[in-house]
Parts: structure tokens; C-alpha cells; sequence
């Protein structure tokens, strides 16, 4: 691993660190029929989750794309500097049913299990309308079964909320990072919540041994999951559509440049493998972490993955974007996007809560500190440099700065995180 760039992960500073692996024009085969199978699942529980979460529209989970005209002009004026292209924000911090990102893929693997132990047991066919899912006979049914996940929150709160509905025992281990009203939120739905006083991999490390002593338990791993994966990649093929209908190009001369927060790696990992999937080589990936928790950073730069933690290098994994509090990356995902992802940089609390503010005036917008980590990307000089260094136009590029989560965070709480970033504003 480069020592510049350990020294600087090491004293927290905010940096861009390439891909030297990049495989823009070599995409895994096969990739494509296993999201396209995601897809049609979501499909098959479309009229059910329209009975039951009627947020859903159309039993649909899925989220607006905004441009950001405002601001756009803010961030240019902030950071005193120019991009080119349009900005647009993914609005997966509006997802209904659970606010966020991991509904995704949590909901998607809750849903599959669901379905699976349904299939196995005859208790339904791929054929069947599933709104019977939601009948008191199939949650006595689903009863039977406990789901167990380790979470710094949002995934806890996709699993829970899904899994409670359906009928399921769940029981999420909360990392110490997690937020209280996360916690009292998946209390409310019949959710049993263990709270750890360590961090996320000793979460999920709890979780994964819950279900070794139970045969009717089902453990779902955001450390090793592809179903999780899988659902994530979904977002590729509704953004195809959406950019269909808003009559957004991507080609050579009008590349797509997405940029993710990262904290396991998963969804990040899930939606860049879609991506490359249904755009190829004119889709450019840049992952986003908190200075004090770079795990995909360090795990893709040193080449060990998940055999190397940020606290082996001395920090301290402590960050305010609960959600990106994960010391060591996904040993799946860091490996099935190794060669696709441009590259990872980090970004300061400090400039989160800038960040977030910044949405919040200029759009009327409210995003999680972690949700907003991506919106630092599209003003870096350092990725702006590395997107021309491999031949990337981008007078015509459509920049999307994914927004992970927020929708569902307490007023109270959506005031104070905005205060605190006007006062590092005027600071």
C-alpha cells in the first residue's frame, strides 16, 4: 500500500484514492440474468406490498431522481469552483417503507426468504397472487421462523420493518453507532433489538451466532450477503427507466458519474455492479467514507479486503454518519466490484454537516449526515483530474450523487443536525 496514502488515511485527511484495477469495458457475465431474477421477485410481491404498505406506489420501492439546480449554484459558490454537467440527486432517502437505501436490498432478502420458505413448504406457487401473503394464516406461517442481522441501523430497519410485517421473529443486533430513535422506531414495529456496546462487525458477529443455535433462523449478513447485493443492483435497471423517461442520455459524449456512501459496502457495491451492468463503460463509480472509517478504501487499496480494519492502522471508526461506522468492508462486495469502481475517497464530519445544510437551504431537501457524503465527489478537483486522465468528457455529464437515507429521522433531530451544519457554515 502507497505510505502517502496511509499517512493521510491515518491522520484523517480528506482524500481521493484511484483504482489502478478498472475494467471499464470488461463486465462479469451472467450478472445481468441475476438482477433481472431480483427484479422480477420484486415484482411477485408488488401486490402485496401494495396491500400493506399502500406508501408504496404501485407496490413499487423505489425513489424520485431531482436535479439540483440551486444547489449546484450553492456548492459552486462554496467551493468556489465549476462543474460540468447537471447534477441530479437518486432520492433513496425517500424509499418508502423503511427511508432509506437498505430497503433495497434488506427488503429484497426478507422477501426472498419469505418466498423460498413459502415455495419449499407449498404453501404458495411463483404463479399465485401474494397479496395472500398478508393473511393471518401466512403470519402464523412465517411465525414459525426468527431473522436475525447485525446493523448501525437502516438495515435493521428494512429487516424489521419487512419482517415483523410478514411475521416473522426478528431480532436485530444495533451496533453502538446506531441511532435511539432507530432503535425505538423497530421496538414500536415488534422488532427485538439487542444493543452492543462495540461496533458493527461485533453486531454482526452476534447475529450470525444467534442463528447458529437455532435451525428455523435465518441470519442476513451485510458482511457476505449477495441476496442483499442482488436487490441493490436492482436500482440499475429503474434508473435506466427514469433517465428513459427524462430524456437523459449515456453514451461516450455524455457519460454518467455516480457517486455513493459507503459504510460495508453493500449497497454501494450492489448498485455500482447494476450499473456497470446496464450503462457498461460510459458509468464511472466513486465511493464516499468518513475519514475515520475508509474500510472499503483500505480494504480495495491494500488488496486485503476484509482481512484489514481502519483500527489496524489506528483509527478509531467513531464517526457522526452512523450508517458509515463500519471498520472493516464486505468481504463480497470489495471483491465484485475490485475492478469496477473508480475509485474511493474520504470526507470529514465537519464537511458532511456543511453538506447537508447546504441541501437543506438551497432545495428544501433533508438527507442523513451519511446520506450526503456523496455530494462532496462531483466539486473534487481530484476526481475531476482522474475522470480526464482516462479520457472522460464531461461537458455532457450527468453527475447523480446518491442519497441514502433521512426521510424517516424525527423532526427534532432533522433541526439539530441542520443548526450544526450552519454553525460550521459561518465557522
Amino acid at each position: 500500500m502507497d505510505p502517502k496514502l496511509l499517512s493521510d488515511l491515518q491522520s484523517q485527511k480528506e482524500t481521493l484514492w484511484t483504482n489502478p484495477l478498472i475494467q471499464s469495458d470488461d463486465i462479469p457475465e451472467g450478472g445481468l440474468r441475476e438482477i433481472f431474477d431480483a427484479e422480477q421477485r420484486f415484482a411477485r410481491f408488488a401486490p402485496y406490498i401494495k396491500k400493506v404498505f399502500p406508501e408504496a406506489a404501485n407496490g413499487m420501492i423505489e425513489s424520485p431522481i431531482k436535479r439540483l439546480g440551486n444547489m449546484e449554484i450553492a456548492l459552486q459558490d462554496y467551493f468556489q469552483t465549476t462543474i460540468k454537467g447537471q447534477l441530479l440527486l437518486k432520492c433513496d432517502n425517500e424509499l418508502p417503507i423503511a427511508g432509506s437505501i437498505k430497503a433495497r436490498g434488506g427488503i429484497y432478502e426478507v422477501l426472498k426468504i419469505a418466498e423460498t420458505v413459502a415455495l419449499e413448504q407449498n404453501w404458495i406457487q411463483e404463479t399465485d397472487d401474494y397479496t395472500v401473503l398478508a393473511s393471518s394464516r401466512f403470519r402464523n406461517f412465517y411465525s414459525r421462523y426468527s431473522i436475525a442481522v447485525g446493523s448501525t441501523g437502516n438495515l435493521g430497519l428494512s429487516i424489521g420493518i419487512m419482517g415483523a410485517a410478514l411475521g416473522f421473529k426478528v431480532t436485530v443486533h444495533m451496533s453502538r453507532d446506531a441511532r435511539g430513535w432507530k432503535k425505538e422506531l423497530l421496538r414500536e414495529k415488534g422488532v427485538n433489538v439487542i444493543e452492543h456496546e462495540q461496533d458493527f462487525s461485533h453486531a454482526v458477529a452476534e447475529g450470525r451466532k444467534q442463528c447458529e443455535l437455532d435451525p428455523d433462523c435465518f441470519f442476513i449478513d451485510d458482511e457476505n450477503s449477495k441476496d442483499l447485493f442482488m436487490g441493490y443492483a436492482v436500482a440499475a435497471l429503474r434508473l435506466k427507466k427514469q433517465f428513459e423517461v427524462e430524456g437523459i442520455l449515456v453514451d461516450h459524449d455524455h457519460p454518467l458519474i455516480v457517486y455513493l456512501p459507503c459504510g460495508v459496502g453493500g449497497g454501494p457495491g450492489g448498485v455500482t455492479y447494476g450499473l456497470k451492468h446496464v450503462f457498461g463503460e460510459h458509468v464511472h463509480c466513486y465511493f464516499a467514507e468518513p475519514v475515520n472509517s475508509p474500510c472499503m478504501l483500505l480494504g480495495l487499496a491494500s488488496g486485503r479486503h476484509e482481512g484489514i480494519s481502519v483500527q489496524d492502522i489506528g483509527l478509531s471508526n467513531r464517526t457522526e454518519a452512523d450508517g458509515l461506522a463500519v471498520g472493516r468492508p464486505s468481504a463480497l462486495a470489495g471483491r465484485m466490484i475490485n475492478e469496477l469502481v473508480n475509485g474511493v475517497y474520504t470526507v470529514s464530519d465537519k464537511n458532511l454537516f456543511k453538506l447537508l445544510t447546504l441541501l437543506h437551504q438551497s432545495e428544501s431537501i433533508f438527507v442523513e449526515p451519511s446520506a450526503v457524503a456523496g455530494m462532496f465527489g462531483p466539486f473534487l478537483p481530484d476526481v475531476q483530474e482522474h475522470l480526464s486522465s482516462i479520457d472522460v468528457e464531461l461537458s455532457h455529464a450527468t453527475h447523480v450523487v446518491w442519497a441514502t437515507g433521512g426521510s424517516l429521522v424525527p423532526e427534532a433531530i432533522k433541526d439539530e443536525y441542520v443548526k450544526k451544519g450552519k454553525v460550521f457554515l459561518v465557522g
